[in-house]
């Protein structure tokens, strides 16, 4: 007799010896006090921390004016969309959001999704299966959701070294010029925080007549004059064919979107499955996430002075000769390496000294590559600065590696 529950035990197994194993903490979120937070622990003490691996970069979950939309449509329009946006789930509400993310996007079209990953899974699954004989050519560090998105049409898929532009054109050139090709890739890299050499890669992409397809789900609502993303912020936006992006980050609601051609938007709408057969977002969720772009949009002086949080933030780090990985964006990664140091770190951090960092391991990164990712947000102050750079200066002397670089400068902008 097969024993499943013992085969899944062994695989679970093997994950907690590796380190690798999710352990997910639950936080008491309060919209008054973020990124303050509270906790219980495994003995049922109640804890309070202050939450440093949080996406809200903006804070615009906490925003008021945005919980008093949701809470408006709420009321006027229930808590769900009541169908497929097929089938009675196209509001108003959907509508006008589509349209308004078209116009940050400078697009003639976009659609809405329950989530990015959903977008990015069913878009390119979707073209692929419209054109069977397309190659994918795809960066080396994109998102899971890509990567299944591609795995799932079928297609042939081509994977270059991380923004290696002479890899690139090196396997565009050896495609037939007349046969269709989709270069996929992200403008923020979550993990690393590096930026793509996106201008020659626009370039290469129309001399060898290949679509671009661009992830910008970490840069939305925080580059570019309207939050239109690192496309925006390079004036790349007209050059890109797809542009998926999030509601849930920068932004700060629920939900993901493409935006592109009317007829590239038209195509994935009537094909995709993972679009047509899920039912859509409340009409809530689509006038708060609204409401957000719309603020972001007229509010450039809010993404200054995130930035002028981030750089001030790794002067504390600088100061007490904590390792980050230095780069251009607002994601400040601190290398690790091995899981279970990085565990015992987290751990230390949490428990110890009411500093919330989850650890960031296999297979979000690669293995031996676990890391300590710092987001911080528009809510944290100079106290929480200095706490956090204490915290892991402490942390990171009683669990050593064997040899850490610092970095010498910080390149936020």
């Amino acid at each position: 007799m097969i024993n499943y529950q013992q085969i899944l035990s062994d695989k679970l197994d093997q994950l907690k010896e590796k380190g690798t194993y999710r352990y997910f903490l639950d936080v008491n979120k309060s919209a008054q006090h973020f990124p303050h937070f509270y906790f219980e622990d495994a003995s049922g003490v109640k804890r309070k921390a202050v939450n440093w691996c949080s996406n809200d970069y903006l804070a615009m979950s906490v925003h008021e004016e945005v919980i008093s939309r949701l809470s408006f449509v709420t009321h006027r329009s229930g808590t769900g969309s009541g169908g497929t946006r097929n089938i009675s789930g196209t509001t108003n509400f959907h509508r006008s959001l589509e349209n308004l993310l078209a116009a940050l996007h400078a697009k003639e079209k976009s659609l809405v999704f329950g989530s990015a990953y959903l977008a990015n899974l069913t878009a390119l699954a979707t073209l692929g299966k419209l054109m069977p004989n397309a190659v994918f050519i795809s960066d080396q560090d994109n998102h899971a959701s890509i990567i299944e998105g591609i795995k799932a049409s079928g297609n042939e898929k081509i994977v270059f070294p991380h923004n290696d532009l002479v890899a690139l054109e090196a396997i565009l050139q050896s495609i037939p010029i007349d046969q269709p090709k989709i270069l996929v890739f992200e403008s923020v890299y979550s993990m690393s925080g590096s930026i793509a050499p996106m201008e020659e890669m626009v370039l290469l992409a129309k001399q060898y007549h290949a679509l671009t397809y661009l992830d910008e789900v970490h840069a939305v609502g925080l580059y570019g004059n309207t939050g239109g993303g690192i496309s925006e912020q390079l004036g790349l936006k007209e050059g890109i064919d797809l542009i998926n992006g999030t509601l849930a980050k920068g932004f700060g609601v629920l939900g993901g979107y493409i935006a592109g051609s009317a007829i590239l938007i038209d195509a994935i709408r009537s094909f995709g499955s993972g679009f047509i057969f899920t039912t859509s977002l409340p009409p809530a969720i689509c006038a708060a996430a609204a409401k957000s772009i719309e603020i972001l949009m007229h509010s450039n002086k809010i993404r200054t002075d995130y930035f002028n949080q981030v750089s001030r933030l790794r002067e504390f780090l600088l100061f007490r000769q904590i390792p980050f990985i230095d780069n251009p964006t607002h994601i400040t990664p601190i290398l690790i390496g091995d899981e279970l140091r990085c565990k015992q770190i987290a751990d230390y951090l949490l428990y110890q000294l009411g500093i919330y960092l989850q650890p960031i391991n296999y297979p979000t990164v690669a293995k031996g590559e676990a890391c300590l990712r710092v987001t911080i947000t528009t809510k944290h102050g100079i106290n929480e600065m200095e706490q956090l750079a204490d915290a892991l200066a402490v942390a990171l002397s009683l669990y050593p590696a064997q040899e850490i670089k610092v970095c010498a400068k910080s390149n936020a902008q």
